[in-house]
């Protein structure tokens, strides 16, 4: 028998189980930044713009993980996404008083946006009106811009749903 610890054991053995959650969240954000966005794909490279953008890796992989069974790592993920948009919002010189109310809307906008993108992704709804709507905010996008996005993300789904749930949480997002 081993005397390593296993995966699980890594990951549920930590004092903050959220933490086993960390290098997925890194691929997440990792994605996000990707200059091909930006550039090939119009997104504003702007806070917002990143927010958003990340936020469409995040949802994808939020809905992966729920697929998979895991509502309990889903919502650590989640906590991770507060937790490191509050430093960020900190970072910026928002005061605390306000930091909550702008946690608060942030999170609102996820949850709006893992509902569309998860009715997109799943066939029940159109991802190209998603993204203009909840990644471009309604701004006019060019056609190939919304393509190069459109593909990138359905392919990112596809890979992700290829991976294990193990996978996944070791950040293998495809």
């Amino acid at each position: 028998m081993s005397a390593s610890p296993s995966f699980l054991q890594r990951l549920f053995g930590r004092t903050d189980p959220k933490e086993g959650l960390r290098p997925l969240y890194n691929a997440v954000i990792g994605e996000g930044r990707q200059p091909h966005w930006y550039l090939d794909g119009a997104v504003p490279d702007t806070l917002d713009g990143r927010f958003d953008m990340i936020v469409a890796i995040l949802a994808q992989a939020l809905i992966r993980l729920e697929q998979q069974g895991g509502a309990q790592e889903s919502v650590w993920l989640t906590e991770l996404f507060v937790d490191d948009m509050d430093g960020q919002l900190r970072q910026e010189g928002v005061g605390d008083v306000v930091v909550g109310k702008h946690v608060g809307r942030m999170m609102s906008a996820l949850g709006g946006r893992i509902s569309a993108y998860r009715a997109a992704l799943t066939g029940e709804g159109d991802l190209a009106e998603a993204l203009r709507r909840n990644l471009y905010r309604g701004a006019p996008v060019g056609d190939d811009a919304l393509t190069h996005v459109e593909g990138a993300l359905r392919a990112r789904w596809t890979r992700m749903g290829c991976r294990s749930h193990d996978a996944l949480l070791t950040g293998d997002i495809g």
